[in-house]
């Protein structure tokens, strides 16, 4: 894998470490609901999903 790459993937996980933070997730801990989910479920999992597509495109362009 490239230098570039790794860096890459090395900034989004420092990224996801500062967004999955304790005090940054409880910002969005309410009592709100969006289409029935609370928003702390939404938050966290549109989060992974971000770091998955990431992570993915990432990857993928490493092998092309």
């Amino acid at each position: 894998m490239k230098k570039r790459h790794q860096q890459k993937l090395v900034v989004l996980s420092v990224l996801l470490l500062l967004v999955l933070n304790l005090p940054i997730v409880l910002l969005f801990d309410s009592a709100d609901n969006v289409f029935g989910l609370p928003v702390i479920y939404i938050y966290i999992f549109s989060v992974w999903l971000f770091s998955v597509l990431m992570s993915w495109i990432v990857v993928q362009r490493y092998y092309e």
